[in-house]
Formats: structure tokens, sequence, C-alpha cells
């Protein structure tokens, strides 16, 4: 799953890019409707990279913690996912 993961990157990237575009609009005084459609853009690239992170989380660390004989590190595994899916739902 290292192929979500560099394309994770990119996306982090691109977003680092675009909040830089947002910086420089709103000091420049554009029109706050081009602002917002620019600090969207940041925000889905970010949502994505996060899908993106989670699909190669569940497909390698979650899965080979669902395998293992270790009721500890099953939970701690499905807890650390709750969590994680909390903190992006809010």
């Amino acid at each position: 799953m290292e192929d979500n993961r560099q394309k994770a990157l990119i996306n982090f990237k691109k977003a680092q890019s675009h909040v830089a575009r947002v910086i420089k609009m709103i000091e420049d005084g554009e029109y706050c409707v081009n602002i917002m459609q620019q600090n969207l853009a940041v925000i889905g690239l970010l949502k994505s990279a996060h899908q993106m992170l989670m699909e190669a989380h569940l497909s390698t660390c979650f899965k080979k913690a669902m395998e293992s004989g270790s009721q500890k590190r099953k939970q701690q595994m499905v807890e650390e996912i709750l969590k994680v899916t909390n903190l992006f739902n809010r």
C-alpha cells in the first residue's frame, strides 16, 4: 500500500501549494468567493489524502493486527481506528 501513501503525499503537497495561494489571495484582498473556492480545494485534497492513508493502514497494519493472536493488539487497533474516525467526523 506504499502507492496510497505516495498518492497521499502528493495530495498534501498540492494542498500546501493551495494554502499558500489562499494566503496570498487574502493578503491581496481578492474576492471572498474565489478564496472560499480555493479553500474548498484544500479541504478536498486533505480529505482525499486522509482516505488514502486510512486505506493503506487498513490494508497493512490493521490487517496484520487482526491476523495476529494478540487480543490486546486487536483491541488497540480497533480503538485507534475509532479514534481517528471520530476525529475526522467532527
